[in-house]
């Protein structure tokens, strides 16, 4: 027997009051559910991952194609061979930035195919040899006087404040036309850390390799490049090479240096007279 509020109840009554059949479930039903887990259990489990992650890892023959393509377009690859390594990645980084797609350093089949279906990036100021860093996109452009390009991903100015020699300094790239006054083969130890194979644009600015070489602005001021192309850089950049840095509201051309030759000398002759 049990109580329950001082009333005598029997087993029978609590057996009618908690009956399957009295909260709307029979017995049948109940086996009908436990049929029902257990054939979902049974069923095999498929990954529900992004698209992208999906098509993270190409055959080596995608990704030579990838290489392939980008090194025609004019991205600055290393060796066609396959291997998905950091001059590949640093390529691939390029194309997305010059393209305006989402940065992300992985090669999937939605990049290889909008690699197959691009066009090589065109410098802003054809028709002679010279450098251009577009500030805006985060790239460098190695123009020859047929207006072939070779691209790499750089790092500018962050725009941020820092302390060099007690005094506050803004990590800013200038903006202009520059022409390469000095070289420094190897490492450089600077204040503010080594640089490799330092190409010299204006003061302390310089094009120099870097690691790392981030996606957005994150340096003092110059313009870091990957460190695989570093060495290569400093030989296509003899004394005197023009190099234009812009973004989308600034640009100066440099084609009156083009055309009259000693503009371009008297702006390398002072900046070795000022010593900078």
């Amino acid at each position: 027997m049990t109580v329950s509020r001082n009333r005598i109840v029997s087993p029978e009554q609590i057996s009618s009051r908690t009956s399957p059949l009295r909260c709307g479930i029979t017995k049948d039903s109940v086996r009908f559910v436990l049929t029902i887990c257990l054939f979902l259990i049974s069923l095999p489990i498929t990954s529900a991952q992004p698209r992208g992650k999906q098509q993270r890892s190409l055959a080596r023959a995608q990704t030579r194609e990838t290489e392939r393509r980008l090194a025609d377009l004019g991205y600055w690859t290393g060796a066609v061979d396959g291997i998905f390594d950091p001059a590949t990645r640093s390529a691939l980084i390029a194309f997305q930035k010059w393209e305006g797609r989402p940065i992300t350093g992985q090669l999937t089949l939605d990049e290889l195919e909008a690699i197959r279906n691009s066009a090589s990036p065109k410098a802003r100021e054809p028709g002679y040899a010279h450098v251009e860093v577009d500030v805006d996109r985060q790239v460098l452009l190695v123009i020859d006087s047929e207006g072939e390009v070779r691209v790499l991903p750089v790092s500018t100015g962050s725009g941020k404040p820092f302390i060099e020699d007690g005094e506050t300094s803004i990590s800013y790239t200038p903006r202009g036309r520059f022409v390469v006054y000095d070289k420094v083969a190897g490492w450089e130890k600077g204040p503010l850390g080594a640089m490799y194979y330092s190409n010299y644009i204006s003061g302390g600015v310089a094009i120099h390799g870097f690691t790392p070489v981030p996606i957005q602005p994150a340096s003092h001021g110059c313009i870091r490049i990957p460190m695989f192309a570093a060495r290569e850089m400093n030989k296509l950049l003899p004394i005197g090479t023009i190099v234009l840095v812009y973004d989308k509201v600034t640009f100066v051309s440099a084609k009156s240096w083009v055309e009259n030759p000693k503009l371009k000398q008297a702006v390398l002759f002072w900046n070795k007279e000022v010593g900078n």
